[in-house]
Formats: C-alpha cells, structure tokens, sequence
C-alpha cells in the first residue's frame, strides 16, 4: 500500500500536544505518543509535510509517500514540543491559527482547561523552520450559523491579518469545528484561498472540503495502520482536482 497521489491524499488532524490530566473534547495528545506517532510514520517510509508542500506534489503527480500534518488553533504548545519533533525527523506541517486570538486561550471551549495560544512572534519563528500557517477563521465560530455578512471578517480578514505577522501568503483555510456548507465553501474559494480543510468527508468540493483523519492520545501502531487503510478505502472514489491555474 502506499499513499499516491492517484486519489486523496491522507491528512492527519491534530489539535495540541502536551501532558494533561483533563480532556474532555479529546484534543490533546501527549508529547511521548506524538513522538511515537511520528516515528510510527517515519518508519514505514512516510514523510510528514505541509498542506501547500502536499497539494503541490499532488498537483505534479509526486506525492507518494507523503501525509499532511495538520494542527488546528495554533496551541503554543506547538513550539515548546511539536516543532522539534517534527524537525528531528525531517518533517514540516500547517498550523491553523485563529487570527483574532492569537496570544490568547482557547475561550470557545466553554467547559474545557484552557490552553494558551502562539502569539505573533511564535508564529513569525514557525515560519523560518518551514511551517506553514493558514487561517481557522478570526474568531473560532460556528461560520454557516453566522449572518452572511459577517462571513467576510472570518474568511478573508482572518486571511490578511495572518498575512501581517507572517509576511507571506496564507493560501489554506481550515473550518472551525468542521462546520461547513455549500455556501461556506464557494465563499472560501472566492475569498482566493488555494484549499480548505475540513473534518469528515462532505460531499462537497474536495479542493476546497478536503478531509483529515483525526489523531487522538489512543493511536498507536494498530490504530493507526486501520485508520491508515481506513481513508485508502474511502479515497478510492474520491478526487482532488488541481489548483486552479
């Protein structure tokens, strides 16, 4: 089995990784199995990337072999524990931070411990070790529950206050909590992103709803290996078209 680029590319979903003693949206991972989980990948001759290294080696045909990383919120955990795991074994990834909130804490999860977030100059630092930075909206929110009109602040300034602290263009775009609809999307991809992640397959414009498989503190090898064969399974029938030229 290997993963072509003939269909879906598969795209692991992750959230922060830290030690925890509560958890309750089961978002974190801790460091000692993240470090597994990346081992696990190295191992069997799988290289962890960026989403734009990702669909641009999809779009040459080239993307054998390689799965996309994904970290969703932009913890500042990140930087204390992710980057030099990553770094260790030559792999990149995308973080999608909330561009309102940066420096902040995780404030949409209610009940939840809170979690301090990357503030500019973390997200500047990531940018030189070759991580890519996308949006996940400027305020983390429910986007298809909003008024239309306020969909703009959330899709597109999320876009250009990002662009300000890293001085380079933000082409992904990442749906707070998965939420998404046909209209959603079509407003992501006018706003000129080059892709969008979702969570679960939609049904909807791949390029543009790409799913992830999500990586939970439970996933070793075995689990990992089903959920492997689990998307091959689904993306036979499934397609991402090349960026738009």
């Amino acid at each position: 089995m290997t993963d072509s680029a003939a269909g879906m590319p598969l795209v692991l979903m992750y959230h922060s990784i830290a030690r925890y003693t509560e958890d309750p949206y089961r978002i974190t991972v801790s460091p000692d199995r993240f470090e597994a989980q990346m081992r696990w990948l190295w191992r069997r001759g799988l290289r962890g990337v960026s989403m734009r290294t990702l669909l641009a080696r999809h779009d040459r045909g080239t993307a054998g072999g390689l799965v996309g990383l994904t970290f969703d919120d932009g913890y500042a955990d990140f930087t204390e524990t992710v980057a030099h795991v990553l770094a260790w074994y030559g792999f990149t990834a995308t973080v999608f931070a909330v561009a309102g909130r940066l420096g902040g804490t995780n404030e949409w999860d209610g009940d939840g411990p809170r979690k301090k977030l990357m503030d500019a100059a973390q997200l500047r630092q990531l940018v030189t070790m070759g991580i890519e930075i996308g949006s996940h909206g400027m305020w983390h929110t429910h986007i298809p529950a909003l008024p239309p009109r306020t969909w703009p602040e959330e899709i597109t300034r999320s876009r250009e206050a990002l662009e300000l602290v890293v001085e380079e263009p933000v082409t992904g775009f990442c749906y707070p909590y998965g939420d998404l609809d046909g209209k959603t999307v079509t407003s992501v991809r006018a706003a000129g992103y080059d892709y969008a992640c979702a969570v679960h397959h939609s049904g909807l414009d791949s390029r543009f709803a790409i799913p992830r498989t999500y990586v939970g503190d439970r996933d070793r090898g075995l689990r990992l290996r089903a959920k492997r064969l689990r998307h091959h399974v689904t993306a036979r029938s499934s397609r991402l078209e090349p960026a738009a030229r």
